[in-house]
């Protein structure tokens, strides 16, 4: 049977997903030394989106900087293994992986191990340069070991010219090309475009360009979403994703406030 995206993955779903910025993890070098404390975080973190009426997850080892610039060790698999179990357990929400900076088949085995519905990778094609060095998309890798895990079931969300990055080569290739690329040649099944860095909004007319390149696709907006603006960016795009406008004062990294999720929530139109 050939691999079908479920339903999250349809054009104008209008989905509202909020990412869990986890602390640092076993073997990062903030570690504060209790992982029990860092699942029951994100438990408390997945309740609030839950009950704020979001209708996804994200769990991403925000807190594990400096990252990695390709495969991370297998304490970070381990750790984020018990952490997502924990919170696809706790909230019932569709939950979605990323491993920074960009280990796709981490995030795909710890998906396919929690019931995870989908994995966000950072970059999937072409090649950028970033505060890791040069990290490079590997598909053809990715692809083939969602079938070798039995994992079909797992979708991909892959980021077009991804924050913190610049593209590599004289000449860069445009968004709207690279998410074509991403879904034609990659076999993306949806495309996220953010802002330059953590929190800073996207450009509309690069919104645009990508919608027009990938028709079929669904087009997320992966950062600078704020509650005033939510409204208007789900009449323009098929998801938002909100992650530092969840926490007090919108700083990326903390727990997510509560009161903060449900007026944000009460924003879609």
């Amino acid at each position: 049977m050939g691999y079908k995206p479920g339903p999250m993955f349809r054009r104008d779903a209008k989905l509202l997903l909020g990412v869990i910025h986890l602390p640092a993890l076993p073997g990062a070098p903030r570690f504060a030394g209790d992982l029990r404390a860092v699942i029951e975080g994100a438990v408390r973190d997945a309740d609030a989106l839950t009950r704020a009426g979001f209708d996804g997850v994200i769990v991403e080892n925000f807190g594990d900087a400096p990252f990695f610039r390709g495969p991370v060790k297998v304490e970070t698999v381990a750790a984020m293994t018990a952490v997502c179990d924990a919170v696809r357990r706790a909230s019932g929400l569709p939950l979605g992986v990323n491993v920074l900076r960009n280990d796709g088949e981490s995030a795909l085995a710890i998906a396919m191990a929690t019931g995870a519905r989908f994995v966000r990778v950072n970059v999937l094609v072409g090649a950028r340069v970033t505060d890791q060095g040069l990290v490079q998309g590997e598909s053809a890798e990715l692809l083939r070991a969602r079938m070798r895990m039995g994992a079909a079931h797992v979708s991909i969300a892959a980021d077009v010219d991804v924050k913190h990055s610049v593209p590599l080569g004289a000449v860069a290739l445009a968004p709207e090309d690279e998410a074509l690329e991403a879904v034609e040649r990659a076999l993306a099944d949806a495309v996220i475009v953010t802002g330059a860095r953590t929190g800073s909004e996207a450009d509309t007319s690069v919104i645009a360009r990508v919608r027009r390149a990938v028709p079929h696709t669904p087009v997320w907006l992966g950062s600078g979403a704020r509650h005033d603006t939510l409204d208007a960016w789900l009449r323009t795009v098929d998801g938002v994703i909100v992650g530092s406008a969840l926490r007090a004062n919108g700083l990326a990294g903390g727990p997510i406030d509560a009161v903060v999720a449900r007026e944000f929530a009460a924003r879609r139109g």
